[in-house]
């Protein structure tokens, strides 16, 4: 039987520009399975990536609540969220967002520094995802000195090294060439679904609906189950 890992109840979100109001959602109601991957479609500017920066408690919901494994994000502090995002969330960013002075073991094993859990097992399955990334050989490698698609691979590693909930993807194929992007995306769909984890992407690519368990669209400040034939 399924299992609730994220729900958002009455969810409402609104921003204030040019001294008018904006309104991003409005009384959204809606649940992410534990180890679905879920599709996030919609026009630009719909509120897809403001709907994971709430997922992940880097923004707040103007009101209604959001919930991450029966915890609501809402009522904790700032303290405690960016604690809760370290510990239970994965990002994969369009812009790979690796530290250009750290080599690629130090960007990959930095999640576990903030997270005090830098040990030898922990060591052990940073290299164990290299391989499985065909990147171990780029260890002591800087970021400058990767490919773009090598870039993005460690940047999946990094997202998943601490082991978290949920991965969190924004457009991770968006700066890559089609043949790389199948490549990256084949990758992280194959990680993630090994793993058991829970992955929420937002994407316009084809090849990535095609993987997706379910599909939801952002249209008129709802979000709508999509069938994969509309």
């Amino acid at each position: 039987m399924a299992k609730p890992l994220i729900e958002f109840r009455n969810l409402s979100k609104s921003y204030l520009e040019a001294d008018h109001g904006h309104v991003v959602f409005e009384d959204v109601n809606g649940v992410i399975n534990e180890g679905e991957f879920v599709v996030l479609l919609g026009k630009s500017g719909s509120g897809k990536s403001t709907l994971l920066n709430l997922i992940s408690g880097i923004d707040a919901p103007s009101s209604g609540e959001i919930f991450v494994n029966n915890e609501s994000l809402t009522h904790m502090s700032e303290n405690k969220r960016t604690l809760f995002r370290r510990r239970n969330i994965g990002f994969v960013f369009q812009g790979f967002n690796l530290i250009p002075t750290l080599t690629v073991i130090d960007n990959l094993l930095l999640p576990l520094e903030l997270t005090k859990q830098l040990d030898d097992e922990t060591r052990l399955r940073a290299n164990k995802l290299l391989e499985q990334l065909s990147m171990i050989d780029r260890l002591d490698y800087y970021p400058d000195q990767l490919s773009s698609g090598e870039q993005q691979r460690i940047a999946i590693a990094r997202a998943l090294i601490h082991q978290p909930a949920i991965i969190l993807a924004d457009e991770p194929t968006g700066n890559l060439d089609q043949e790389t992007g199948q490549e990256v995306l084949a990758l992280l769909d194959k990680l993630v679904r090994q793993e058991g984890k829970t992955m929420v992407m937002v994407t316009h690519s084809q090849e990535v609906i095609g993987l997706a368990d379910r599909l939801m669209t952002i249209r008129d400040c709802r979000l709508h189950e999509t069938d994969r034939q509309s």
